[in-house]
Protein backbone atom coordinates (compact mmCIF):
# COMPACT_ATOMS: atom_id res chain seq x y z
CA UNK A 1 0.00 0.00 0.00
CA UNK A 2 2.67 2.38 -0.60
CA UNK A 3 0.67 4.62 -2.91
CA UNK A 4 -1.54 5.01 -0.18
CA UNK A 5 1.01 5.76 2.27
CA UNK A 6 2.13 8.29 -0.07
CA UNK A 7 -0.54 10.32 -1.28
CA UNK A 8 -1.28 10.21 2.68
CA UNK A 9 1.59 12.17 3.32
CA UNK A 10 1.86 14.21 0.70
CA UNK A 11 0.66 18.32 1.50
CA UNK A 12 -2.31 19.62 -0.51
CA UNK A 13 -4.45 22.08 1.74
CA UNK A 14 -7.84 23.05 -0.07
CA UNK A 15 -6.59 25.34 -3.31
CA UNK A 16 -2.98 24.40 -2.90
CA UNK A 17 -3.65 20.26 -4.34
CA UNK A 18 -0.53 20.24 -6.45
CA UNK A 19 1.35 18.00 -5.20
CA UNK A 20 -1.25 15.54 -4.77
CA UNK A 21 -2.11 15.78 -8.63
CA UNK A 22 1.43 15.29 -9.73
CA UNK A 23 1.56 11.59 -7.86
CA UNK A 24 -1.72 11.03 -9.09
CA UNK A 25 -1.27 11.81 -13.15
CA UNK A 26 1.83 9.83 -12.57
CA UNK A 27 -0.05 6.99 -12.04
CA UNK A 28 -2.96 7.40 -14.25
CA UNK A 29 -1.64 8.39 -17.56
CA UNK A 30 -0.19 5.48 -19.04
CA UNK A 31 -3.53 3.57 -18.02
CA UNK A 32 -6.30 6.71 -19.42
CA UNK A 33 -7.41 7.14 -22.98
CA UNK A 34 -7.44 11.27 -22.21
CA UNK A 35 -6.10 13.15 -18.90
CA UNK A 36 -7.04 17.07 -18.59
CA UNK A 37 -6.52 19.12 -15.85
CA UNK A 38 -8.50 22.13 -16.13
CA UNK A 39 -8.44 25.31 -14.87
CA UNK A 40 -9.24 24.89 -11.24
CA UNK A 41 -7.20 21.75 -10.83
CA UNK A 42 -9.10 19.13 -11.35
CA UNK A 43 -8.02 16.12 -12.93
CA UNK A 44 -10.16 14.47 -15.04
CA UNK A 45 -9.36 11.15 -16.41
CA UNK A 46 -11.51 9.18 -19.48
CA UNK A 47 -11.10 5.89 -20.02
CA UNK A 48 -13.92 5.07 -22.60
CA UNK A 49 -16.03 1.77 -22.99
CA UNK A 50 -16.88 -0.49 -25.94
CA UNK A 51 -19.01 1.82 -27.69
CA UNK A 52 -22.24 0.33 -26.49
CA UNK A 53 -26.08 2.16 -27.36
CA UNK A 54 -26.73 1.45 -23.84
CA UNK A 55 -23.73 3.21 -22.72
CA UNK A 56 -23.75 5.92 -20.56
CA UNK A 57 -21.56 8.75 -19.33
CA UNK A 58 -20.45 7.79 -15.48
CA UNK A 59 -18.58 10.15 -12.95
CA UNK A 60 -16.51 9.08 -10.45
CA UNK A 61 -15.57 12.00 -8.44
CA UNK A 62 -12.82 11.46 -5.07
CA UNK A 63 -11.52 14.65 -3.55
CA UNK A 64 -7.98 15.52 -3.40
CA UNK A 65 -7.43 18.02 -0.77
CA UNK A 66 -7.53 18.65 2.91
CA UNK A 67 -8.50 20.41 5.64
CA UNK A 68 -6.09 22.96 7.36
CA UNK A 69 -5.57 26.32 8.17
CA UNK A 70 -4.43 29.70 6.83
CA UNK A 71 -2.77 32.56 8.11
CA UNK A 72 -4.52 35.72 9.25
CA UNK A 73 -2.08 37.83 10.82
CA UNK A 74 1.07 37.56 13.09
CA UNK A 75 1.55 38.72 16.38
CA UNK A 76 4.03 40.68 18.20
CA UNK A 77 5.65 38.05 19.97
CA UNK A 78 5.82 35.96 16.74
CA UNK A 79 2.71 34.01 17.33
CA UNK A 80 0.60 32.70 13.72
CA UNK A 81 -2.93 33.27 14.18
CA UNK A 82 -5.16 31.31 11.48
CA UNK A 83 -8.30 30.93 10.53
CA UNK A 84 -10.09 27.14 9.41
CA UNK A 85 -9.59 25.93 5.66
CA UNK A 86 -12.64 23.48 5.74
CA UNK A 87 -13.81 22.04 8.91
CA UNK A 88 -11.23 21.52 11.48
CA UNK A 89 -11.40 20.51 15.19
CA UNK A 90 -9.65 22.84 17.74
CA UNK A 91 -9.04 20.27 20.48
CA UNK A 92 -7.64 17.65 17.69
CA UNK A 93 -4.97 20.36 16.48
CA UNK A 94 -4.34 21.70 19.51
CA UNK A 95 -0.74 20.83 20.92
CA UNK A 96 0.25 18.95 17.65
CA UNK A 97 2.42 19.66 15.04
CA UNK A 98 1.14 21.16 11.63
CA UNK A 99 3.42 21.79 8.64
CA UNK A 100 3.13 24.70 6.27
CA UNK A 101 3.35 24.57 2.58
CA UNK A 102 7.29 25.85 2.66
CA UNK A 103 8.04 22.98 5.00
CA UNK A 104 8.10 25.42 7.94
CA UNK A 105 6.76 23.34 11.47
CA UNK A 106 4.89 24.70 13.61
CA UNK A 107 3.14 23.67 17.13
CA UNK A 108 -0.38 24.43 17.68
CA UNK A 109 -1.69 26.60 20.94
CA UNK A 110 -4.41 28.00 21.75
CA UNK A 111 -5.39 31.64 23.66
CA UNK A 112 -6.41 30.26 26.68
CA UNK A 113 -7.74 27.12 27.69
CA UNK A 114 -8.67 25.30 24.36
CA UNK A 115 -12.85 23.82 26.37
CA UNK A 116 -13.76 27.88 26.07
CA UNK A 117 -12.16 27.81 22.33
CA UNK A 118 -15.62 26.05 21.22
CA UNK A 119 -14.34 25.10 18.16
CA UNK A 120 -13.21 28.52 17.07
CA UNK A 121 -9.86 28.38 14.81
CA UNK A 122 -9.42 31.90 15.70
CA UNK A 123 -8.62 30.96 19.06
CA UNK A 124 -5.69 29.10 17.76
CA UNK A 125 -2.10 30.47 17.08
CA UNK A 126 0.94 28.35 15.62
CA UNK A 127 4.19 28.36 17.74
CA UNK A 128 7.04 28.51 14.70
CA UNK A 129 9.89 29.08 17.29
CA UNK A 130 10.44 32.39 16.50
CA UNK A 131 10.25 35.33 19.33
CA UNK A 132 9.58 38.06 17.20
CA UNK A 133 6.89 39.16 14.02
CA UNK A 134 9.83 40.14 12.34
CA UNK A 135 12.01 37.20 12.71
CA UNK A 136 8.62 34.79 11.88
CA UNK A 137 7.74 37.01 9.07
CA UNK A 138 11.32 35.28 7.13
CA UNK A 139 9.51 31.63 6.97
CA UNK A 140 5.45 32.37 7.35
CA UNK A 141 3.60 35.40 5.62
CA UNK A 142 -0.12 36.17 6.09
CA UNK A 143 -2.30 34.23 3.66
CA UNK A 144 0.33 31.07 4.17
CA UNK A 145 -1.56 27.55 4.43
CA UNK A 146 -0.76 24.78 7.28
CA UNK A 147 -1.80 21.10 6.87
CA UNK A 148 -1.64 18.22 9.89
CA UNK A 149 1.14 16.17 10.25
CA UNK A 150 -0.37 12.29 10.81
CA UNK A 151 2.06 9.43 10.11
CA UNK A 152 1.32 6.47 8.77
CA UNK A 153 1.09 3.57 11.12
CA UNK A 154 -0.12 -0.37 10.33
CA UNK A 155 -2.89 -1.39 13.30
CA UNK A 156 -4.24 -4.26 14.76
CA UNK A 157 -7.07 -5.81 13.23
CA UNK A 158 -5.81 -5.09 9.41
CA UNK A 159 -6.59 -1.47 10.52
CA UNK A 160 -3.99 1.79 9.51
CA UNK A 161 -3.89 4.91 10.76
CA UNK A 162 -2.99 8.30 8.95
CA UNK A 163 -4.01 11.83 7.90
CA UNK A 164 -6.01 12.55 5.13
CA UNK A 165 -7.51 9.22 4.42
CA UNK A 166 -10.43 11.87 3.46
CA UNK A 167 -10.14 12.00 0.82
CA UNK A 168 -6.77 10.36 -0.31
CA UNK A 169 -8.18 6.68 0.38
CA UNK A 170 -11.25 7.44 -2.42
CA UNK A 171 -8.23 8.35 -4.68
CA UNK A 172 -6.70 5.83 -3.82
CA UNK A 173 -9.70 3.56 -4.65
CA UNK A 174 -10.33 5.26 -7.95
CA UNK A 175 -6.70 4.63 -8.94
CA UNK A 176 -6.86 0.69 -8.84
CA UNK A 177 -10.23 0.88 -9.98
CA UNK A 178 -9.06 2.58 -13.09
CA UNK A 179 -6.51 -0.16 -13.01
CA UNK A 180 -8.84 -3.06 -13.22
CA UNK A 181 -10.76 -1.08 -16.40
CA UNK A 182 -9.96 -2.11 -19.63
CA UNK A 183 -12.64 -0.92 -21.62
CA UNK A 184 -14.52 -3.95 -22.34
CA UNK A 185 -17.31 -2.01 -20.27
CA UNK A 186 -20.28 -0.58 -22.04
CA UNK A 187 -19.29 2.91 -20.26
CA UNK A 188 -17.73 5.79 -20.80
CA UNK A 189 -15.98 6.28 -17.20
CA UNK A 190 -14.69 9.27 -16.36
CA UNK A 191 -12.30 9.45 -13.01
CA UNK A 192 -12.75 12.64 -11.27
CA UNK A 193 -9.33 14.04 -8.97
CA UNK A 194 -11.11 16.94 -7.65
CA UNK A 195 -9.91 20.03 -5.78
CA UNK A 196 -12.08 21.75 -2.93
CA UNK A 197 -13.98 19.57 -1.58
CA UNK A 198 -13.87 20.59 1.94
CA UNK A 199 -14.33 24.05 1.13
CA UNK A 200 -17.67 23.94 -0.40
CA UNK A 201 -17.45 20.66 -3.28
CA UNK A 202 -16.19 23.51 -5.25
CA UNK A 203 -13.72 21.50 -8.02
CA UNK A 204 -16.83 19.52 -8.74
CA UNK A 205 -18.69 22.31 -10.39
CA UNK A 206 -16.97 22.76 -13.03
CA UNK A 207 -15.42 19.04 -14.05
CA UNK A 208 -19.20 18.09 -13.69
CA UNK A 209 -20.04 21.03 -16.07
CA UNK A 210 -17.29 19.80 -18.40
CA UNK A 211 -18.45 16.21 -18.68
CA UNK A 212 -22.12 16.51 -18.30
CA UNK A 213 -22.28 12.79 -16.78
CA UNK A 214 -25.47 10.82 -16.99
CA UNK A 215 -24.26 9.31 -13.39
CA UNK A 216 -22.43 10.92 -11.01
CA UNK A 217 -21.33 8.76 -8.10
CA UNK A 218 -18.78 10.45 -4.89
CA UNK A 219 -16.00 8.76 -3.54
CA UNK A 220 -15.42 9.77 -0.18
CA UNK A 221 -14.96 9.34 3.73
CA UNK A 222 -18.17 9.10 6.04
CA UNK A 223 -18.09 8.43 9.79
CA UNK A 224 -17.76 5.76 11.83
CA UNK A 225 -20.48 5.36 14.52
CA UNK A 226 -19.67 2.52 16.55
CA UNK A 227 -17.42 3.81 19.07
CA UNK A 228 -19.06 6.42 20.53
CA UNK A 229 -18.36 10.08 19.23
CA UNK A 230 -20.19 13.40 18.80
CA UNK A 231 -22.28 11.21 15.85
CA UNK A 232 -25.12 8.67 15.74
CA UNK A 233 -25.45 6.01 12.86
CA UNK A 234 -24.37 2.43 11.85
CA UNK A 235 -21.66 2.76 10.52
CA UNK A 236 -18.88 0.76 11.33
CA UNK A 237 -14.90 0.55 10.08
CA UNK A 238 -14.45 -2.79 9.21
CA UNK A 239 -17.80 -3.73 8.11
CA UNK A 240 -17.69 -3.38 4.43
CA UNK A 241 -17.66 -0.80 1.84
CA UNK A 242 -20.34 2.09 2.47
CA UNK A 243 -23.57 2.64 0.06
CA UNK A 244 -24.52 6.11 0.54
CA UNK A 245 -28.36 5.71 1.32
CA UNK A 246 -28.68 8.97 3.08
CA UNK A 247 -26.38 12.43 2.52
CA UNK A 248 -28.00 15.88 3.89
CA UNK A 249 -26.19 17.58 0.97
CA UNK A 250 -28.02 15.48 -1.85
CA UNK A 251 -30.87 13.53 -2.05
CA UNK A 252 -29.64 9.90 -3.65
CA UNK A 253 -31.02 8.50 -7.14
CA UNK A 254 -32.99 5.35 -5.56
CA UNK A 255 -32.79 3.29 -8.62
CA UNK A 256 -29.46 4.06 -8.51
CA UNK A 257 -28.88 3.17 -4.95
CA UNK A 258 -30.75 0.15 -5.64
CA UNK A 259 -28.47 -0.87 -8.87
CA UNK A 260 -25.30 -0.41 -6.27
CA UNK A 261 -26.80 -2.24 -3.84
CA UNK A 262 -27.17 -4.95 -6.05
CA UNK A 263 -24.05 -4.78 -7.45
CA UNK A 264 -22.79 -5.45 -4.34
CA UNK A 265 -24.77 -8.48 -3.77
CA UNK A 266 -24.41 -10.28 -6.98
CA UNK A 267 -20.57 -10.03 -6.92
CA UNK A 268 -20.28 -10.82 -2.81
CA UNK A 269 -18.99 -7.42 -2.08
CA UNK A 270 -19.06 -6.89 1.90
CA UNK A 271 -21.31 -3.51 2.39
CA UNK A 272 -23.13 -1.52 5.08
CA UNK A 273 -26.06 1.41 4.38
CA UNK A 274 -24.20 4.37 5.10
CA UNK A 275 -26.23 7.27 6.05
CA UNK A 276 -24.90 10.42 6.82
CA UNK A 277 -26.30 13.21 8.61
CA UNK A 278 -24.41 15.75 8.63
CA UNK A 279 -21.60 16.98 6.26
CA UNK A 280 -21.64 16.44 2.23
CA UNK A 281 -19.52 15.25 -0.38
CA UNK A 282 -19.16 15.76 -4.48
CA UNK A 283 -22.26 14.39 -5.10
CA UNK A 284 -23.98 17.63 -4.17
CA UNK A 285 -22.30 19.32 -6.79
CA UNK A 286 -22.65 17.03 -9.66
CA UNK A 287 -26.24 16.61 -9.08
CA UNK A 288 -27.22 20.27 -9.18
CA UNK A 289 -24.85 20.79 -12.46
CA UNK A 290 -26.51 21.26 -15.97
CA UNK A 291 -30.09 20.46 -15.64
CA UNK A 292 -29.93 18.03 -12.89
CA UNK A 293 -27.97 14.17 -13.06
CA UNK A 294 -28.58 11.63 -11.20
CA UNK A 295 -26.28 10.65 -8.14
CA UNK A 296 -25.17 7.57 -5.84
CA UNK A 297 -22.37 7.70 -3.44
CA UNK A 298 -19.99 5.06 -2.10
CA UNK A 299 -18.07 5.38 1.20
CA UNK A 300 -15.36 4.65 2.91
CA UNK A 301 -15.95 4.58 6.70
CA UNK A 302 -13.40 6.55 9.03
CA UNK A 303 -12.93 6.71 12.59
CA UNK A 304 -11.69 9.79 13.98
CA UNK A 305 -12.47 11.75 10.94
CA UNK A 306 -10.71 15.25 9.87
CA UNK A 307 -8.40 14.54 11.81
CA UNK A 308 -4.23 13.28 12.05
CA UNK A 309 -5.07 9.89 13.54
CA UNK A 310 -7.91 8.46 11.10
CA UNK A 311 -8.64 5.04 10.83
CA UNK A 312 -10.00 2.60 8.20
CA UNK A 313 -10.00 -1.29 7.15
CA UNK A 314 -7.96 -2.37 4.71
CA UNK A 315 -10.59 -4.67 3.52
CA UNK A 316 -13.09 -2.26 3.43
CA UNK A 317 -10.56 -0.48 0.77
CA UNK A 318 -10.43 -3.34 -1.00
CA UNK A 319 -14.26 -3.77 -1.24
CA UNK A 320 -14.68 -0.24 -2.33
CA UNK A 321 -11.99 -1.07 -5.14
CA UNK A 322 -14.24 -3.76 -6.33
CA UNK A 323 -17.83 -1.75 -6.08
CA UNK A 324 -15.72 0.76 -8.35
CA UNK A 325 -14.61 -1.44 -11.00
CA UNK A 326 -17.89 -3.86 -11.27
CA UNK A 327 -20.76 -0.36 -10.78
CA UNK A 328 -18.70 1.17 -13.64
CA UNK A 329 -18.84 -1.84 -15.76
CA UNK A 330 -22.67 -2.21 -15.05
CA UNK A 331 -25.89 -1.65 -17.77
CA UNK A 332 -27.93 1.34 -16.50
CA UNK A 333 -31.50 1.93 -18.81
CA UNK A 334 -33.29 4.72 -17.18
CA UNK A 335 -37.05 4.63 -17.38
CA UNK A 336 -38.74 8.11 -18.14
CA UNK A 337 -41.91 9.09 -16.44
CA UNK A 338 -43.74 12.20 -17.91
Amino acid sequence: MELLKELTQAWGVSGREKNVRKIIREQVKVMADEVVTDAMGNLIVLKKGNGSPDGKKIMFSAHMDEIGFQVTHIMGDGRVKVCNVGWTWTSSAYNDKVVFQNGTIGVVGCDGPVEEAKNKAQQLYIDIGCDSKEETEKYVQVGDYAGFIGNWYEMKGDKITAKTFDDRAGCYAMIKALEKNDGSGPNDVYYVFSVQEEVGCRGAVTSAERIRPDIGVSIDVSPDHYYPNDLTGANKVGAGVGVTIGNPSAMLDEYLVNEMLACCQENEIPYQRDVMDRGGTDASSINQSGIGVRVAGISIIDRFPHSQSSVISKKDLEATIDLIDKYSKRTFRFEEEW
